[in-house]
C-alpha cells in the first residue's frame, strides 16, 4: 500500500562463526545486530539543512520500537576446530540487503536510498 510503512515481522539468520566459543554470546549478538540493523533500514536517518543538524534529540531521530522487533531465528553454523570469527558486525549488510530484497519481491519495487521511509518506497513506484 503506498503510503504505509514497511515492516520486518521475521528474520532467519544462518551464521559461520568457525569454532563457536559462546553460542548464548554469540546468539544474543546476531539478534542485536539484526534489530540495529533493521532500525537503520526503515527509519533512522539523521536531517539537516545547510547550517547544522535538525535531528537532535530522540523526537526527531525515529528508531524500531519494541513492538516493531520481528521475531528473530539465529542458526549457528559450529565448525569445531576452526578459528574462532567475530561476528560484532556481519549482520549490518545482509540485513538491509534482504529487507531491500523483499520490498521488490512483495511490490516489484527497487529502493536504494535508506531509510525504507514510505516516502522513498512511493518516489521509487513512480
Amino acid at each position: 500500500e503506498v503510503g504505509a510503512s514497511l515492516r520486518v515481522t521475521r528474520v532467519v539468520a544462518a551464521v559461520d562463526a568457525g569454532q563457536v566459543v559462546n553460542a548464548d554470546g554469540l546468539t544474543n549478538q546476531i539478534e542485536g545486530g539484526i534489530v540495529q540493523a533493521i532500525s537503520w533500514t526503515l527509519k533512522e536517518q539523521v536531517l539537516w539543512d545547510r547550517e547544522r543538524v535538525l535531528s537532535r534529540s530522540w523526537e526527531s531521530y525515529p528508531i524500531l520500537r519494541f513492538d516493531e522487533v520481528p521475531d528473530v531465528e539465529v542458526l549457528i553454523l559450529s565448525r569445531p576446530g576452526e578459528s574462532a570469527l567475530g561476528v560484532g558486525e556481519c549482520a549490518a549488510g545482509p540485513t538491509a540487503a534482504a529487507v531491500a530484497n523483499a520490498l521488490f519481491n512483495a511490490m516489484g519495487v527497487r529502493a536504494r536510498d535508506l531509510p525504507l521511509t514510505p516516502d522513498r518506497i512511493a518516489r521509487a513506484m513512480k
